[in-house]
């Protein structure tokens, strides 16, 4: 089960990037990898395909280990880890593991 989404802020925990935030843009379930905005930074060298197009080297995102990644509570601004309960109405949320909040 995947606990981090697109459009979630996480924190890189180890690595290069360690201590850095981001949103996170995409999410790749199968190889449980993820982009995150501005993070894991890799050089690319273009070529010009189209005439409107730039070519030279270029910074990209490439994917990153979920287990690198810390979600980061809206509520405590902290780092933390994810939880599961459900809700009267049968409706299964995320919950902050240190304040108890629905993310």
């Amino acid at each position: 089960m995947i606990k981090i989404k697109r459009n979630d802020t996480v924190k890189v925990i180890s690595g290069k990037d360690r201590g850095k935030q981001g949103k996170v843009l995409r999410v790749f379930q199968g190889s449980e990898r993820a982009i995150v905005e501005r993070i894991n930074l890799v050089k690319k060298h273009l070529r010009r395909r189209r005439e409107d197009q730039q070519s030279g080297i270029v910074s990209l995102e490439a994917p990153i280990a979920l287990s690198s990644l810390m979600m980061l509570c809206k509520h405590c601004n902290k780092p933390t880890r994810v939880g599961f309960t459900k809700l009267k109405d049968g409706k299964k949320v995320r919950l902050c593991k240190k304040c108890k909040e629905i993310i």
